[in-house]
């Protein structure tokens, strides 16, 4: 059951902030139009927390859809234990550098089922997922 649109009218839709919760975190991404991403993934399991405290629970990158599969490319990770500041001298981001290498050969992917304005439905290799757009309006 995939979804009836096309890939751009899938990135189209896409743009803007959602808010989605898994079996084991509660995530809130935000599609650029320029095709860059920012994402937010908090551990709701206990024994992923050690994961969240190596990483960290920021990730940025590019997307992109091709075939009704949304692709994601974390490139960098900025809140990560792993990006070392040394004082007085330059940051050593190891874990961009892994985030970076990592997406080369594990990028994240996921079927897009269905997607309005409001709602998606995505399926990854064990769940589907519900997301809902958060308005983000500017005062």
């Amino acid at each position: 059951m995939s979804s009836k649109h096309s890939d751009i009218e899938i990135e189209i839709l896409l743009l803007g902030k959602w808010r989605f919760n898994t079996d084991s975190e509660k995530i809130t991404i935000e599609f650029k139009d320029d095709m860059t991403y920012e994402q937010t993934r908090i551990q709701t399991l206990l024994f992923s927390k050690p994961k969240e405290i190596i990483t960290g629970n920021k990730f940025t990158g590019v997307w992109y859809v091709n075939q009704k599969i949304l692709y994601l490319n974390v490139k960098n990770l900025p809140k990560s234990f792993l990006n070392l500041r040394i004082p007085l001298a330059f940051k050593i981001s190891l874990a961009d550098i892994i985030a970076t290498l990592g997406s080369v050969f594990m990028t994240e992917n996921y079927e897009v089922l269905r997607i309005n304005s409001s709602k998606f439905l995505i399926k990854d290799k064990e769940q589907s997922i519900i997301g809902t757009k958060i308005n983000t309006r500017k005062y």
